[in-house]
């Protein structure tokens, strides 16, 4: 199975639209719609990165490198979830409500795909951060056995 076949099998399988996925990543349905079709050359690595996460598996997953879609290797309990969430609203509050002004990058104002974007790199970290944490602390606990 190549990675356009992988991407709209896990798509479906989740029950997104094209639409669905193309808003969850900050892309049109078109786009979600040639990465299926496999009309797309060259994929960006922060868009293999997103989709991997909100598609539910690894990046050498959908890659095709690996054959198995979870990489299971989530050790966050639902409690670690639950604050992984709200730390991402209260930031995410804090970007959208702009008290200091809109948010820019190279002078141009950051529009709404961008900020869902970003939303989506900042939980990456926070997810990320919080396993290594759990490795980095409480190294023992964590254990297979």
């Amino acid at each position: 199975m190549n990675m356009a076949e992988r991407i709209k099998e896990r798509r479906i399988s989740l029950g997104f639209t094209q639409e669905e996925l193309g808003e969850k990543l900050g892309l049109q349905k078109s786009a979600i719609a040639k990465y299926e079709n496999g009309r797309v050359e060259n994929i960006k690595r922060s868009v293999i990165a997103n989709m991997a996460k909100v598609l539910e598996c690894s990046p050498a997953y959908l890659m095709g490198w690996d054959d198995t879609p979870s990489s299971n290797t989530d050790t966050l309990t639902d409690s670690d979830k639950r604050d992984i969430a709200k730390d991402l609203d209260r930031i995410m509050v804090e970007i959208r409500k702009g008290d200091d002004g809109p948010l820019y990058y190279n002078g141009v104002e950051i529009d709404n795909a961008s900020i869902n974007l970003l939303q989506n790199a900042i939980e990456f970290a926070l997810r990320e951060t919080k396993k290594e944490n759990k490795v980095k602390y409480n190294p023992n606990k964590n254990k297979s056995r």
